[in-house]
């Protein structure tokens, strides 16, 4: 399987924030954002691995700025890492000033998918080499985000988290 550049997976999404997306503060509902971020981590998925995919978990999202009513809102995804069936897609959320247009990041997410067949079994997925200084950096960081998952889910034994000991040691 042929390794990938994460730029080859880049998805962007923009629309609008209409008032029936809103909550009673006039901000887009934290719901409808994160169906936004899965619509365009799952296109980012679908690119990378040419599979279908289907979302494993929301590992983290961040809700650092509302984002009101009237507003263009840019989600911009891309996989941060590829694993043997798993590809961490990391998404930044934009918001565009109405007068100036300059963009403000609001927020962001890092979601798990998993490549599967067409009986939902999963597959392989090409593997990622990161390119710019940023890509670089979630790239190493997703190592560490996974093995903290497993450790904490039981699934690996804390001595074997590699890339999470070095950080203390």
């Amino acid at each position: 399987m042929q390794v990938k550049y994460p730029s080859e997976s880049v998805t962007t999404l923009t629309d609008v924030v209409l008032p029936g997306e809103t909550n009673p503060l006039n901000n887009l509902f934290g719901g409808e954002l994160l169906a936004r971020m899965d619509r365009a981590a799952s296109i980012s998925a679908r690119r990378h691995s040419r599979r279908i995919c289907v979302t494993a978990s929301v590992n983290h999202v961040a809700f650092n700025k509302a984002i009101p009513l009237g507003s263009v809102v840019t989600v911009e995804s891309k996989v941060s890492r590829a694993f043997n069936t798993s590809m961490e897609i990391y998404i930044d959320v934009w918001i565009e000033d109405r007068e100036s247009g300059n963009k403000t990041k609001a927020n962001e997410a890092i979601y798990t998918f998993v490549a599967v067949d067409e009986t939902g079994n999963p597959v392989p997925v090409p593997q990622i080499e990161p390119q710019t200084e940023l890509e670089k950096q979630r790239f190493d960081a997703a190592l560490r985000r996974k093995q903290l998952s497993l450790v904490l889910a039981g699934k690996m034994k804390p001595n074997d988290a590699t890339e999470l000991k070095a950080l203390f040691f």
